[in-house]
């Protein structure tokens, strides 16, 4: 399956928005370890995410919300419980070849 890159080509100029609230979202170290963890471990509750990073519940809401925000990660609703677990199809776009390309220089012939 071929994936494009959501860009918006407007005359000379591209549009970064789509990557810059990522990228934004990505730039805090709490949320990179938080983004680890659910990596290694699959969904996890906020109950085990508060005592693997040592964060009052208000500090982990926040910075789930971020990356929830930025579609990183997705939130599943089992009970009273929400599970978050990576958004694999938007992770797996950043790290794509494709957008490595948009910034390899060019080379000259």
């Amino acid at each position: 399956m071929e994936r494009s890159i959501p860009l918006v080509m407007t005359d000379e100029q591209t549009d970064f928005s789509y990557y810059e609230k990522r990228f934004k979202a990505l730039a805090d170290q709490k949320r990179l370890h938080l983004l680890s963890i659910l990596c290694k471990q699959g969904a996890s509750c906020v109950c085990d995410l508060t005592e693997l990073l040592d964060l009052p519940q208000s500090k982990l809401s926040y910075h789930l919300k971020i990356l929830l925000d930025a579609d990183l990660i997705e939130k599943t609703k089992k009970g009273t419980w929400n599970y978050y677990h990576i958004n694999t199809d938007t992770v797996d776009h950043l790290l794509s070849e494709q957008l490595c390309c948009l910034f390899r220089p060019a080379t000259s012939s």
